[in-house]
């Protein structure tokens, strides 16, 4: 367990914490809370980098880390009504979509005998996904919408023009981000050869 797994462990903790506090109203905390995961999510990455602590395990923790909280938030701050169902809807469908097409692809890129042991084996890497440009935009819109819709009761501002300005663009890049990786799915999976 190196000090980036660690981070992103803590993610996956953080996200049913965060996901309690946003139901439950207490919009303070769960705010503080956030923060703390993006922060986390922040030196994760740069940690693997800088000191090269980069693991195969950490490659499918960080983005698992990152789905379950994008997950959870999106679910809860729906349940709350604070974010518009049908966008909620398309981020879940999106990030569900990705969620199985990396499980099948994990799969496919599998070298024989495929068995259920080696498939859960960080040690035998077989496919990394290498997301798009818009993706990546996506995911830091994504990001600022949950923070924004989380920070509007703490500081008054639920319902402001700008924040269903958000809610278009984080729609627009979500389907962008979909169909990028449908269209371009040659050069978003590289199978790693051994």
């Amino acid at each position: 367990m190196t000090l980036p797994n660690a981070l992103s462990f803590s993610r996956v903790l953080l996200a049913p914490v965060i996901g309690y506090l946003v139901v439950n109203g207490n919009w303070g905390m769960a705010l503080g809370s956030f923060v703390v995961a993006s922060v986390t999510d922040f030196l994760d990455g740069f940690i693997a980098r800088a000191w090269n602590q980069r693991t195969i395990f950490g490659t499918v923790l960080d983005p698992a880390a990152d789905k379950l909280l994008m997950s959870t938030l999106t679910i809860s701050l729906a349940y709350t009504g604070l974010l518009p169902l049908p966008l909620a809807a398309l981020i879940f469908a999106r990030d569900f979509g990705l969620i199985i097409a990396g499980f099948y692809f994990r799969w496919a890129s599998l070298p024989h005998p495929k068995t259920f042991a080696r498939y859960w084996d960080f040690k035998l890497p077989s496919a990394e996904v290498k997301p798009s440009f818009i993706s990546k935009a996506n995911t830091a819109l994504q990001l600022v919408l949950m923070g924004a819709t989380i920070a509007a009761p703490v500081f008054g501002f639920v319902g402001h023009p700008a924040l269903q300005v958000l809610w278009y663009t984080v729609a627009a890049t979500t389907v962008s981000s979909g169909l990028s990786y449908i269209v371009f799915a040659k050069d978003a999976i590289v199978y790693i050869k051994k």
